[in-house]
């Protein structure tokens, strides 16, 4: 699911950031993390709304 794909770059992340990968491929990598935390929280919003009108 969405959590373990977040889980799993994270720990790319920190695995490129500790091997001292290249600076443009750790932004990379870190703007796809980003990219889906947001998503993440927005369904996480979307089902805290529905909750709420029922």
């Amino acid at each position: 699911m969405l959590n373990d794909e977040i889980c799993k770059l994270r720990d790319k992340l920190n695995k490129s950031i500790e091997e001292g990968k290249d600076y443009n491929i750790i932004y990379k990598i870190s703007v796809e993390l980003d990219e889906l935390i947001a998503s993440y929280y927005g369904k996480d919003n979307k089902k805290k709304q529905i909750i709420a009108l029922i």
